[in-house]
């Protein structure tokens, strides 16, 4: 564990991910604490910070430290505050699958936060794989022939909001498949397992390729897991990272709010 400023840091891996202690975001945080935390951010890409208990108000103003809070146009907002989506995995389904989120837009939002109010006993941990380490394994070849390549994503927001039906897709949009990070320009993938397919290569090309960079992505080398409980609060770079939230609880309790955020 390091100490910095007046927080304590332990790293949940070797790549990705740390766990903060000595934050309290109920309370002002301090400006150069403030700064220093989205350095931590940008470092590590996935940050926890335990036993928060934040009201929507207040997870508001903790994302506001990272970035701007994003109004999304189809999600159902919380009645305390616009900028808070609530989830109820019980009415809202699951969401266990390696994604990103907000592919609907270019550029997609850069962060995403949750803060969890019941959770299952046992179970229901969430993965991150860090999507800038998959890609510096990758071959010099295919790291060149990925520079020209882009994916297909769904473009209809409504469809990736709580209570989205999934209809047919209507119209597209593309990202690039290597993705330069606006803050750090570090290279990594920028892709999710909703891509419909691979441009900048030929049909056959494509449907070899998407699920060779699909799987590699989601190695347990680039990965960490989280387990939570009430209160817990967790943000995590959207450019940089992708996530999943593992279906193994069954029918069991898993409540959080969201929040979004642009750099």
């Amino acid at each position: 564990m390091t100490s910095v400023a007046s927080y304590r840091i332990r790293r949940a891996g070797p790549r990705i991910g740390a766990e903060i202690t000595g934050i309290d975001f109920k309370q002002e945080i301090a400006q150069d604490v403030a700064a220093a935390l989205v350095r931590e951010f940008l470092e590590h890409k996935v940050l926890v910070f335990r036993g928060q208990h934040l009201s929507p108000d207040e997870h508001v103003r903790a994302a506001r430290i990272f970035g701007a809070p994003f109004d999304h146009p189809t999600a159902i907002k919380d009645t305390a505050n616009p900028f808070v989506y609530p989830y109820n995995v019980r009415k809202t389904g699951k969401a266990s699958t390696w994604h990103i989120g907000g592919l609907w837009r270019n550029p997609p939002f850069s962060i995403e936060s949750l803060t969890y109010q019941e959770v299952p006993e046992l179970g229901g941990h969430t993965l991150w794989a860090d999507l800038q380490a998959a890609y510096d394994d990758l071959s010099v070849p295919v790291k060149q022939l990925l520079e020209s390549v882009s994916a297909v994503y769904d473009a209809d927001a409504a469809n990736y909001a709580q209570d989205g039906k999934k209809e047919r897709i209507s119209e597209t949009i593309e990202h690039p498949v290597v993705l330069r990070h606006p803050d750090t320009g570090r290279p990594g993938l920028f892709l999710s397992s909703s891509a419909v397919r691979l441009t900048g290569v030929t049909e056959r090309e494509s449907k070899a390729l998407l699920p060779f960079l699909l799987s590699h992505a989601s190695s347990p080398d680039y990965t960490i897991r989280f387990g939570w409980q009430p209160g817990d609060f967790v943000l995590w770079d959207n450019l940089a990272t992708w996530h999943y939230a593992v279906d193994d609880y069954g029918n069991g309790p898993r409540v959080y709010r969201k929040v979004i955020a642009t750099r």
